[in-house]
């Protein structure tokens, strides 16, 4: 049995990827994407004719040139959400602009026009993941969501009192970054190398994991952006995993026995105690956290780059 299927038997299995051609592949549950990833399929010729659709939407609305962008590019997602939905079963993520980052009405604004445009496409809210970045002011705009039947993924999460924040606030997901933690341990300490079990990228999101079953939290724990498959069979177990389609080849075309690392029995032993973060209580604990302040903050800038640069060629099409 490969490690795909071995992993499929215990965890939830997502395509991190816009590529409706890997995702059908490789048969997830769900399908997660971002300004990144929808930059980089964009510029596939087979997708040439989607994004046109896309262009004369934005033109047919009318409005300033500005506006014709961000209309076009809200439509961008949503369209590519939804053919990601003819192809997974289950429900596909569509991020709000991370320039809006810290403003909670301005991520609550964005979040429900992304919503009716899937509505106005007949699919249904349900099937949809608003992705938001792990801000305070991101977890309190999740808050507001969740009350209006509008599910929420936290992206860009990278400390313990960011997953207490999201724990708290009811959210339906989050997704913290292992990849990136583990690049920011390597960059600035000693050891190079990891074990599965040690890799401080797997032990963050173990933490976590432990902690929410632990005290009965439903919020679901969805280890990403990973840099080899030894991270991802660290977490066999993990509620969701949401994996590149490089790294679901790999793993499709590995037949190791996997072990399972992560269950809600052990968790009851494992899982820290209890604690509550106001906003002074929460703010002061991520700031303790060098890692994972510094990653938030460049997480932000890198999806903002990527979200102009979509914006930019979104802009000469429609001058063109």
């Amino acid at each position: 049995m490969s490690c795909l299927d071995q992993l499929k038997q215990h965890t939830v299995v997502v395509a991190d990827t816009g590529d409706f051609d890997a995702i059908a592949q490789y048969t997830p549950q769900d399908a997660t994407t971002n300004p990144s990833l929808i930059l980089s399929v964009v510029q596939m010729p087979q997708y040439a004719s989607i994004v046109q659709e896309c262009v004369e939407y934005g033109k047919a609305l009318g409005g300033s040139l500005e506006e014709q962008v961000v209309n076009v590019t809200d439509k961008l997602f949503v369209t590519f959400g939804t053919k990601i939905l003819g192809i997974v079963p289950g429900r596909v993520s569509t991020e709000v602009d991370a320039r809006l980052s810290f403003d909670v009405d301005g991520m609550v604004t964005k979040a429900r026009k992304l919503i009716s445009l899937y509505e106005e496409g007949g699919i249904s809210r349900e099937r949809v993941l608003i992705k938001l970045s792990t801000t305070w002011e991101g977890v309190q705009a999740a808050k507001v969501l969740e009350a209006e039947g509008i599910h929420c993924i936290m992206t860009l999460l990278f400390s313990f009192a960011q997953a207490v924040s999201c724990a708290e606030a009811g959210v339906t997901l989050i997704s913290p970054f292992v990849g990136r933690i583990f690049d920011w341990y390597v960059a600035h300490g000693d050891q190079k190398t990891f074990t599965e079990d040690d890799d401080p990228g797997v032990k963050s999101v173990r933490r976590i994991y432990n902690y929410y079953k632990r005290h009965g939290y439903k919020t679901i724990v969805m280890g990403a952006s990973f840099r080899n498959t030894k991270q991802i069979s660290g977490l066999l177990g993990c509620d969701y995993l949401t994996i590149s389609p490089k790294l679901l080849n790999e793993l499709k075309n590995d037949t190791r026995s996997l072990e399972v690392k992560l269950d809600k029995e052990s968790a009851q032993q494992l899982g820290d105690d209890f604690i509550s973060l106001p906003e002074k209580d929460y703010r002061y604990a991520h700031n303790e956290d060098a890692m994972a302040v510094e990653k938030l903050a460049e997480g932000i800038r890198k999806f903002a780059v990527d979200q102009v640069k979509l914006e930019t060629q979104i802009k000469a099409m429609l001058n063109a």
